[in-house]
């Protein structure tokens, strides 16, 4: 296969680790834990893996001679850049474990464990891979492992290859999965462990022991790059409004991440709009208060970041979208059977009052993207909502009433951009190669230690590499109960933009100069060879919450 330039020279690099984890470690135990949330109800669901403590590994002079052992590595949804040397890592580390530890991927996500669909990983197809972007090295999927049939179809090929462990590498979802999957073969004694890895380029998978997923850092220096380019394009022809959405369709980390890096007009927050309960009106007025100022000293250009999952944090729609989301559990296959034209009026006929008012007064293409199939975990797929050109559309109209009024003389012309699948497989930058490469090997220590119900943690990456902090983090501690498909669930709770943390406030401290002012910032493409300060930087959130 032939290579670029680049390709070539990234397989040379050699990711950094945290110091602890080159020779042999030891364990050190922390306190017991429990989970973020509804305690009684977690616990009572994970009597075997439940109130584990936080594991740290150190250094430890013992030499520590381990019988080989087989396992198994699963790509879960979405991809994120970085996954490679997650892979690259656990290889690399079982076999200083033991050089005869052999790896099986299971091909296309959780479904190739169902359907015994695998292949072994060697070190001629892992070396293939390493710092590359992607999953295509054994492919990904979205198939959830939460049925016992499936559990126990898997448990099959494990027994087969005499798999002794497991590691899922996904997001907050496919954690859980991983959890639920550690705790059932804890409670057969099927003598399979299961770890799990932090993946995703939303941001929204962190807490005070998992401070970063991984490829959140490569994802918004990719978008920031693009956003640069545009601002720069942008404050050239100084004729358009740029209205661009940005993934993350929970929580606005990547949305305020590129906002610290190039310094918007205008970056939409969706947790401070719910927590303002602005409405849909609201947020365009800000905006088009915004363009009118701008346009009084001659600017009729600028730049609005506005996070994907928007439309969820504005009260009216939020509760509007449960309903819906609670109705089509129940109902999807009579919705199906409606004629299309029909659908819209028997989805109002069957909402609450309010919630079918809201939706009547939405425009039929919104409305109607509110109603597509769900994703797999029964949530509305925000991705296939346009939010950039609703709002660009209704700031238009907003600003035509306000030129009738006389409040407006300006021009207003708009370009619509969403930038999403552009950042999830990119070539993973320095920090997200040593990152993920630390979190794989992190995990062939858990499974060293016999460990299951764990997620690989790997913290105080703002300081140099090898003074990285390598453990793991029962993942019942971060669960909580949430409704899905209609049903009480025990999920990963998501960790959303905290309004009283420190790279919002720093935000909000500047948004007003930003707005009025073009300040924008070129970040430029991510850098991987020279000065550590233009090739090794976490990101400004990771900065800001450390105090860096």
């Amino acid at each position: 296969m032939k290579k670029s330039a680049l390709q070539i020279a990234r397989a040379a690099y050699k990711p950094k680790m945290p110091k602890a984890l080159y020779g042999s470690v030891k364990v050190e135990n922390g306190a017991a834990t429990q989970s973020v949330a509804d305690q009684e109800e977690v616990k009572k669901l994970f009597p075997h893996t439940y109130g584990m403590p936080i594991l740290k590994f150190v250094e430890s002079s013992e030499q520590v001679s381990l019988p080989a052992i087989n396992v198994g590595v699963i790509l879960s949804g979405g991809q994120a850049p970085g996954g490679h040397n997650v892979i690259a890592g656990l290889f690399d580390g079982i076999k200083n474990l033991n050089v005869s530890s052999r790896l099986f991927g299971f091909l296309m996500g959780p479904g190739g464990l169902v359907d015994h669909d695998y292949k072994e990983l060697t070190a001629d197809i892992i070396d293939e891979y390493r710092n590359t972007g992607g999953f295509d090295i054994i492919g990904s999927g979205r198939t959830k492992l939460e049925s016992t049939e499936q559990f126990d179809k898997g448990l099959e090929i494990l027994k087969e290859l005499d798999i002794k462990a497991l590691v899922i590498i996904g997001g907050d979802d496919s954690n859980t999965n991983a959890c639920v999957l550690a705790e059932y073969y804890k409670e057969i004694n099927a003598g399979v462990q299961v770890i799990g890895c932090p993946k995703t380029i939303d941001g929204d998978l962190k807490n005070e022991m998992i401070e970063a997923s991984f490829g959140f850092d490569t994802a918004c220096k990719v978008y920031a790059e693009v956003i640069g380019n545009i601002q720069r394009d942008c404050n050239s022809a100084r004729k358009y409004w740029h209205f661009i959405k940005l993934m993350g369709r929970s929580a606005s980390h990547i949305a305020l991440e590129c906002a610290l890096q190039v310094q918007p007009n205008i970056c939409i927050i969706s947790e401070e709009v719910e927590a303002k309960e602005l409405s849909l009106d609201d947020v365009v007025s800000e905006i088009a208060d915004v363009v009118v100022k701008r346009a009084e000293n001659g600017n009729n250009f600028g730049t609005v970041l506005i996070p994907e999952g928007l439309i969820e944090f504005i009260p009216a729609m939020k509760g509007l979208i449960a309903e819906l989301n609670d109705f089509l559990a129940h109902h999807q296959r009579e919705f199906n059977a409606v004629p299309k034209d029909d659908q819209l009026v028997y989805v109002q006929k069957n909402l609450s009052a309010g919630n079918a008012k809201i939706f009547a007064s939405l425009p039929s293409g919104v409305a109607r993207q509110l109603t597509l199939d769900r994703d797999p975990h029964g949530n509305v797929q925000v991705s296939l909502i346009e939010t950039e050109k609703l709002l660009a559309e209704m700031v238009g109209s907003k600003l035509e009433e306000m030129k009738t009024a006389g409040k407006y003389k300006g021009k207003f012309a708009t370009q619509e951009h969403f930038f999403g699948y552009e950042g999830r497989c990119a070539i993973p930058s320095n920090y997200d190669s040593d990152y993920c490469y630390s979190l794989g090997y992190t995990a062939a220590a858990l499974i060293a230690a016999g460990k299951t119900g764990y997620m690989s943690s790997v913290r105080n990456t703002t300081a140099p590499a090898d003074e990285w902090i390598a453990g793991g983090v029962p993942v019942t501690m971060m669960m909580n109960m949430e409704r899905r498909h209609g049903k009480m669930k025990p999920v990963i709770q998501k960790a959303l933009v905290e309004l009283d943390g420190a790279p919002f406030k720093y935000f909000a401290a500047n948004r007003a100069d930003w707005a009025i002012g073009t300040e924008f910032i070129y970040p430029g493409p991510i850098q991987f060879f020279g000065p550590t300060e233009v090739c090794d930087q976490p990101t400004v959130t990771l900065k800001l919450e450390q105090g860096r």
